[in-house]
């Protein structure tokens, strides 16, 4: 039995406040992961002083090279892989060639709701074998919701199989997911082997994939909720009815004369203005500047009892007409009524609309917001905002495509756009093409050549120059460099060895590959509570720790668990682009655990099965 150090104790107290600090999310994860980098850098220095005071009989050595492992994330090919990863997607997101692709097929899938499962089902899949799958499902995810639209399709039937797709064709290439990049790093750097090449597990990711994809046409169908009923207007979606409404401005009311902005925006009443109707014109944001004139309506979205104490003191009457979405896209004749998703990495996380100054920012108006299963219509302003939460948004058409091109958000319908550059798409997925080609001849390596790629999509006007920053989620960059550190902390303190002798402990009644079965079910358990890079961090150390000392190939372990952690389906928080469907979907948390929980079991097998078969054990 291995003998417990302080060196250990100090990894494992580490690992646990993490852990709860990834699972409840207190600040975002990233922020978690540098708050571990610092930590593990300050716990030599200390027990050394705590030695030179006669508090400790030796100092805590974690990194062998101080401070330089400690920081190693940064400089890390994985984390300089997966930026690279995020640049190229963005240079072939920026043709809209995946747009337009998607259209051509939902525009064969009618109203068959078995077909449109299958269109998006099978267009997410193999796209994310070789662009970041997160990118994937935020391209895709507005043609998906226009393809329920039109053929009269509840969304939530689509988003989640959309979310699901994308893992399963992330495990089809070494750059689908950065787990993937992630894990071929550490298993490396451990062992000194190769790192993963990269088709070295196509043939186990396509039988996942299709397994998955017949669970989810199949048995995932009939278990998928139709949460959201298929709606051709978004008022009704969202059940607007009772909170949107029109009043005009009576001859005696003392807001004539006086601006928009002091006489009904700031002030104390729950009440949003959409737009204002002055004879045959309608205005939409800004509307702060206007003066109020007598017979002006208002559209407002408010409630009843805020509605009633407004009519007696500003001096408007009702008019009594239900507002449609129609009604609310007069002003333009554009499209002014979309469904916004806050996506991951958003400056607005844990902003509220009113600290963000959301309808200064961006000339819009939120008319209600969905979180999950939750609608909320009322005294939205100061509620602190999360990833994933759907707003339904007014704005001009201009408005509307700006906030489409913002990386803070996802707009859920397709809108049309005109900076595409179509022109581009041979050079683009040419580009992702020779990068995919060089790492697989392994001419370079995969560091190297999709760095090359980077420059070449700059080189070529797929990307301009300022939009390489825009293009990476800096929050997934700095999650990596902060928790690979803990990685080799966990190995040069011991705790790896620890904790794979315990896991060892059942192959004396197990066979050797229901051992494996055991790293890919505790593996996806973590998963779907913590960050998927976090827990491959984690647990491959161990695997590879407990292979040697069954006499097994690390590198089956290695697969295990890499796959468990990129398939994290039972809960909206496993993954990113649970979180991506969670609000447009509006499921609830025990949706997944519905749908995902037997996905999570049948592929569990097949993949600890399929390990086994094409990758011996011995």
């Amino acid at each position: 039995m291995v003998a417990i150090t302080p060196a250990m104790l100090v990894v494992f107290a580490v690992i646990l406040v993490a852990l709860a600090f990834f699972a409840t999310e207190p600040v975002p994860v990233d922020v978690t992961a540098i708050g571990v980098m610092v930590t593990l850098m300050l716990i030599q220095p200390v027990s050394e002083t705590l030695v030179g005071v006669g508090l400790l009989g030796t100092p805590i050595v974690l990194f062998e090279s101080y401070p330089g492992d400690a920081l190693s994330g940064f400089a890390n090919t994985a984390t300089l892989t997966v930026l690279a990863m995020f640049i190229l997607s963005e240079g072939v997101q920026r043709t809209g060639v995946i747009q337009i692709l998607g259209a051509k097929i939902s525009a064969l899938t009618g109203e068959s709701e078995l077909k449109q499962l299958g269109a998006t089902v099978g267009v997410v899949g193999p796209i994310s074998g070789f662009i970041n799958n997160t990118a994937a499902v935020a391209i895709l995810l507005p043609m998906v919701t226009d393809l329920a639209e039109r053929g009269r399709t509840s969304p939530s039937k689509l988003l989640l199989p959309l979310s699901y797709a994308s893992m399963f064709g992330g495990m089809l290439t070494l750059i689908g997911t950065s787990t993937n990049i992630l894990a071929s790093d550490v298993y490396s750097r451990i062992t000194g082997e190769a790192p993963f090449s990269m088709f070295e597990f196509t043939t186990l990711g396509a039988l996942v994939m299709v397994v998955g994809t017949v669970y989810l046409l199949t048995i995932g169908r009939r278990l998928t909720p139709a949460r959201i009923e298929p709606r051709l207007d978004l008022t009704e979606e969202f059940e607007m009815a009772e909170y949107l409404t029109e009043v005009v401005v009576r001859d005696d009311s003392p807001l004539v004369g006086q601006q928009v902005q002091q006489a009904l925006v700031e002030t104390e009443f729950d009440v949003d203005l959409l737009q204002l109707i002055r004879g045959d014109s309608v205005f939409l944001e800004p509307l702060g500047p206007k003066e109020i004139q007598t017979g002006d309506v208002f559209t407002v979205r408010t409630d009843r009892n805020t509605l009633v104490e407004l009519l007696d003191v500003e001096g408007l009457d009702l008019v009594g007409a239900t507002v449609t979405e129609d009604e609310l896209e007069i002003a333009d004749r554009g499209q002014n009524l979309v469904e916004v998703v806050v996506a991951p990495g958003s400056s607005l996380v844990g902003e509220s609309l009113a600290t963000a100054s959301f309808r200064q920012r961006y000339d819009a108006t939120v008319l209600a917001l969905r979180r999950g299963g939750e609608l909320i219509r009322r005294r939205m302003d100061n509620l602190p905002l999360r990833v994933g939460d759907t707003l339904l948004v007014q704005a001009t058409t201009e408005s509307i495509e700006r906030l489409d091109t913002n990386r803070d958000f996802i707009v859920a319908q397709e809108i049309e756009r005109h900076d595409y550059r179509e022109s581009k798409i041979p050079v683009a997925v040419g580009i992702v093409a020779g990068v995919v080609a060089l790492a697989a001849l392994d001419f370079i390596p995969i560091v190297v050549s999709a760095l090359l790629g980077s420059l070449a999509m700059v080189a070529t006007k797929c990307l301009r120059p300022t939009e390489l920053y825009d293009a990476v989620q800096w929050d997934v960059i700095f999650l990596l460099a902060g928790v690979i550190p803990l990685g080799i902390a966990m190995e040069n303190s011991g705790a790896a060895e620890l904790l794979a002798e315990m896991v060892v402990m059942s192959g004396e009644f197990l066979p050797l590959v229901a051992v494996l079965g055991v790293f890919y079910f505790v593996t996806a358990l973590l998963t779907n509570v913590i960050s998927n890079n976090a827990s491959v961090v984690l647990m491959i150390p161990v695997a590879i720790e407990a292979a040697a000392t069954l006499g097994a190939r690390p590198f089956s372990f290695v697969l295990a668990v890499m796959f468990a952690a990129s398939t994290a389906f039972m809960t909206p928080v496993g993954y990113q682009t649970n979180l991506f469907v969670y609000g447009p979907g509006g499921y609830k948390f025990t949706d997944y655990m519905r749908v995902g929980g037997p996905l999570q079991l049948v592929l569990g097998i097949v993949t600890t099965i399929g390990v086994a078969y094409f990758f011996p054990l011995t």
